[in-house]
C-alpha cells in the first residue's frame, strides 16, 4: 500500500483550530473588557447620580435649618410680643386700681390722722403719717381692714412725741391692695 502522507493536512487542520480558537480567545477576552467597562460605566453613573443627589439633600438640608433658624427666631419674637401684650393688658387692667385705692384711703382716713407719704411695691403699700394719738392709728387700722380695696393691716412703728401741750404720734403701717376687678373676672 503507498504511503499516504497526511500531517500537512492535520497541521493545516491545526492551524485552523489554533486560529480559531485565538479568534475565540481575543473574542472573549474584548467581551470581557467590554463586560468590565460597561459595568464600571454603568457602576460610575449610579454613583455620580448618588452624589448628585446627595448634594441636592444637602442643600435642601441647609436651606431648611436656616428656615427653621428663621422660625425660632419668629417664635422667640411672638413669645416676646405675647409677654408685653400679657403686660399691657395686666396695666389697662390695674390702672383704675389706683384711683380707688387713693379714694379708699381717703374715706377711710380717721378724723386726726394726716398721711404724710405712701409708697406701694407691686400689691404691698406703706403708709407713712401723723396722728393726734394711737388710738387714731388703731381706729385707722380698723378702717384698713374693714376695706374693700385694702386688707392685712400691719403697724411697723408707732412713735408718740410731744411738742409743747400737744402729743403726736408718727406711724408706718404696712398694708396690702385688694383687687377687686380680678374676683369679679374669675367669677364669669
Amino acid at each position: 500500500m503507498p504511503r499516504i502522507n497526511l500531517l500537512p493536512w492535520r497541521e493545516a487542520e491545526r492551524k485552523k483550530r489554533q486560529r480559531d480558537f485565538g479568534v475565540a480567545l481575543a473574542g472573549g477576552v474584548v467581551a470581557a473588557v467590554v463586560c468590565v467597562m460597561a459595568t464600571m460605566f454603568v457602576y460610575s453613573s449610579m454613583i455620580s447620580n448618588q452624589e448628585n443627589r446627595n448634594q441636592r439633600l444637602s442643600e435642601e438640608i441647609a436651606h431648611l435649618e436656616k428656615s427653621i433658624e428663621e422660625i425660632d427666631g419668629l417664635e422667640r419674637q411672638k413669645e416676646r410680643m405675647l409677654a408685653r401684650m400679657e403686660i399691657i393688658d395686666q396695666l389697662q387692667k390695674s390702672r383704675p386700681e389706683i384711683v380707688h385705692l387713693f379714694d379708699e384711703v381717703a374715706r377711710k382716713l380717721p378724723e386726726g390722722v394726716y398721711l404724710t407719704g405712701m409708697k406701694q411695691q407691686g400689691d404691698k403699700v406703706e403708709v407713712r403719717g401723723v396722728a393726734q394719738s394711737s388710738t387714731r392709728v388703731s381706729a385707722l387700722m380698723r378702717q384698713i381692714d374693714a376695706s374693700d380695696w385694702m386688707a392685712d393691716p400691719e403697724v411697723e412703728r408707732v412713735e408718740t412725741t410731744s411738742s409743747g401741750a400737744s402729743r403726736q404720734a408718727s406711724f408706718v403701717v404696712r398694708l396690702q391692695q385688694e383687687r377687686l376687678g380680678e374676683e369679679s373676672e374669675e367669677l364669669q
